[in-house]
């Protein structure tokens, strides 16, 4: 079963229906670490004027749209929401067809479903900056081949000289941010973390599970950082944050699917874990690490993450990208 695709001339911000929420900010500017969600009873999208279509996916059911509210930069994302089982036969039955073509056994409709069961997960980033804006236009990409020497050299010092603020992973920690939606908390200083909902999951069905487990220890920005020393933590998350996603939603660790990412999001350690058939963003062999590979190299050698050569993929405009070209590592 599939929604139909979103096309572009059809990606109007004023929809009655969203469901918006404040996407974190994760640059320098003022607005840094303020988790500004907005109520449902407010649009903030009526005064959305559109400029352009940054990048859209018809397979994934997603757009991308970039324009100004009260002449400011905003991001729109506006993502279709699975289909849930318990809803379809108040879908099938209480929606309106239109014919588009019969032939034998076979008809095409479209199908006009009540408000309600036609929702749309907004996501909106306002005000937006520079670095917002490009990160979700479409862009190439280009796979990147870092030795440990590479990482010293080039990596470590571009990501230092980076205004990378952890403002709101330190708000979520000492529950001054979205302290409601915790899943399970371990508030161990040392091998502790949070567990929660990732923001593109809407968790009205399991079929997308996504949820990010946050380590409470500071001072471990990646993978390169991960030690022997660090496998009571990751063993602690590993198994507790699996048994926290059983108790809650009933689903088994061998329908799970647990890896860090390498480069990450943001600096400070941090787990994913997904639903085992839920394709999510980033999952793929150039960049995702499955937790228990990540445990099982560090117990066979205590300093594999600082010695091995790593890849990642890069969009064209990363900075990082052009320290990489500037040392002749890319062509």
């Amino acid at each position: 079963m599939a929604n139909s695709a979103v096309k572009r001339e059809n990606l109007t911000a004023e929809n009655k229906n969203v469901l918006v929420e404040a996407k974190r900010a994760r640059t320098n500017d003022e607005n840094e670490g303020k988790d500004d969600i907005v109520s449902d009873t407010e649009n903030i999208l009526s005064g959305f004027k559109t400029s352009s279509v940054l990048n859209d996916s018809a397979r994934e059911k997603i757009a991308f749209i970039h324009g100004k509210i009260d002449d400011q930069d905003a991001v729109v994302i506006l993502e279709k929401t699975p289909f849930r089982e318990e809803t379809l036969t108040e879908l099938l039955s209480g929606s309106t067809l239109k014919l588009e073509m019969r032939n034998d056994i076979y008809s095409s409709y479209r199908l006009q479903a009540p408000p309600h069961l036609n929702e749309i997960k907004t996501t909106v980033v306002f005000p937006a900056t520079e670095k917002h804006i490009k990160r979700h236009q479409r862009q190439e990409s280009f796979l990147v081949e870092e030795t440990a020497e590479d990482y010293q050299s080039i990596t470590l010092p571009y990501i230092q000289t980076q205004s990378f603020s952890l403002q709101w992973v330190y708000n979520i920690l000492e529950k001054k941010a979205e302290a409601d939606r915790i899943v399970f908390d371990d508030p161990d200083p040392h091998v502790g973390f949070v567990l929660l909902p990732d923001l593109k999951w809407d968790q009205k069905q399991l079929d997308n599970l996504y949820l990010i487990a946050i380590a409470r220890q500071r001072g471990i920005q990646s993978l390169r950082d991960l030690t022997s020393e660090h496998l009571p933590l990751l063993q602690n998350l590993f198994q507790k944050g699996k048994e926290a996603i059983l108790q809650r939603y009933n689903l088994p660790a061998s329908q799970l699917r647990v890896y860090l990412h390498y480069q990450p999001s943001y600096y400070h350690l941090h787990v994913h874990f997904t639903r085992l058939g839920y394709e999510a963003p980033g999952c793929g062999v150039e960049r995702a690490h499955l937790l228990s590979d990540v445990v099982q190299n560090l117990q066979t050698d205590p300093e594999f993450y600082k010695t091995r050569t790593l890849y990642f993929p890069l969009r064209a405009d990363d900075g990082l990208l052009g320290k990489f070209r500037e040392a002749g590592k890319i062509k």
